[in-house]
């Protein structure tokens, strides 16, 4: 006879729990934001229309790049799917007008990891699942940071430019246009856009709509805007309508595994024992995060965002519960890592992407040495947060 212990009815609930909650909701949502805008080609009009209006800056078409993807990151949760677009497009024709091949891609990749700062973001809901932060908390908490970076990398961009012309060669420009034409098409298919993100960020903010609400919402403008601009198919709806149920259902599954894992954890005492370890050392909890933070960047180096998330968060988070560390700041901070680990060599997962839509020419040390100066830009801000997080803490 076969007697089944109690901590496996737990486990099992448990497990049901997680994956039946409604806070996982915004996900398909999320997705199905992004692949509504890419397979309608909404996202292609975008960026026809800031290249209109970005004309006279050094590094002009580095600085479109990095315009267009904060703009993508505000609408799309996608971050390999942004790098994607923004490469198979954007790449050639730098490269073609004598773009130093770093001063390319660099831009691209680094504003590809951005999409996971800015909402909508599916890791970010993830991430908020899985560890129990709140998700709209996570959601807002990632803005100012990844406006930051696209500032600093938009600055970077036209200092170096200006420094070394050779790496960003003036372009011959179309015959300038009136004022109205010029901004005719950033109205159109860009400000639409905008107004998207600021209806499903401030419904959040302002407390009128749950995250799952405002994704609700913010997907079913974003097709009421492709229709608007009569890009809407039957074909291209149901290409984003598969790719969500493809991206969502791989997210479940992820879920269900990672949940799994820390009821294992848990059950076994190893959660608590390496916890009790840790609290036993007397550090401070600035002390503790860094050393969070620096296995985070390690771990970045070799393996997926996903896999950072099942391997720490269930020793993470109770070391953060124990602390008494603010679960916001920290899963702000724990986003940024997981940003970086999109860039860092020698297995970021957009290093690849780039490689794999770049020209057969591009070498893949030349690929590591484009994402270089962004991880620096990345691990600024990260000191940044961390900083300004102890501050507010501390008063």
């Amino acid at each position: 006879m076969t007697v089944k212990s109690p901590y496996f009815a737990v486990g099992k609930w448990a497990v049901a729990r997680r994956l039946t909650s409604f806070s996982l909701t915004p996900i398909p949502f999320f997705v199905l934001m992004g692949e509504v805008l890419f397979h309608t080609g909404v996202a292609m009009k975008a960026i026809d229309a800031f290249a209109l209006l970005i004309r006279r800056v050094p590094g002009r078409l580095a600085v479109i790049a990095i315009v267009a993807g904060t703009v993508f990151s505000a609408i799309s949760g996608s971050t390999i799917a942004t790098t994607a677009l923004l490469g198979s497009l954007m790449l050639p024709t730098m490269l073609a007008r004598g773009y130093e091949p770093k001063m390319a891609m660099g831009p691209i990749m680094g504003i590809g990891g951005v999409d996971m700062l800015i909402p909508p973001s599916a890791l970010t809901v993830l991430l908020g699942s899985i560890a129990g932060i709140s998700i709209s908390g996570l959601l807002i908490g990632g803005i100012v940071p990844g406006l930051i970076l696209s500032a600093l990398f938009v600055g970077y961009i036209i200092t170096r430019a200006v420094l070394d012309p050779s790496l960003a060669p003036n372009e011959e420009l179309p015959p300038a246009q009136g004022l109205w034409e010029r901004w005719r098409p950033f109205l159109i298919h860009v400000l639409p856009l905008v107004l998207i993100f600021t209806i499903v960020v401030g419904a959040m903010t302002g407390g009128f709509a749950t995250p799952t609400e405002a994704a609700a919402l913010g997907a079913a403008a974003t097709i009421a805007a492709a229709a608007c601009y009569r890009a809407l198919t039957f074909a291209n709806l149901m290409k984003a309508l598969t790719g969500t149920v493809a991206v969502s259902g791989t997210i479940l599954f992820i879920i269900l595994g990672a949940t799994t894992f820390s009821q294992v954890l848990s059950f076994s005492g190893a959660t608590n024992g390496i916890v009790a370890l840790v609290s036993g050392q007397g550090l401070s909890a600035t002390a503790v995060v860094i050393g969070m933070m620096l296995i985070l960047l390690f771990l970045g180096c070799f393996v997926d965002q996903v896999s950072m998330m099942l391997i720490t968060l269930p020793f993470f988070m109770p070391l953060v519960q124990r602390l008494g560390i603010e679960p916001i700041w920290f899963g702000v901070l724990f986003l940024i890592c997981m940003q970086l680990g999109l860039l860092t060599p020698p297995f970021g997962l957009l290093l690849f992407t780039m490689k794999g839509v770049a020209p057969p020419s591009i070498t893949m040390s030349q690929v590591y040495a484009a994402a270089v100066p962004y991880i620096v830009f990345g691990l600024i801000v990260l000191v940044a947060v961390m900083i300004a997080a102890c501050f507010i803490s501390s008063t």
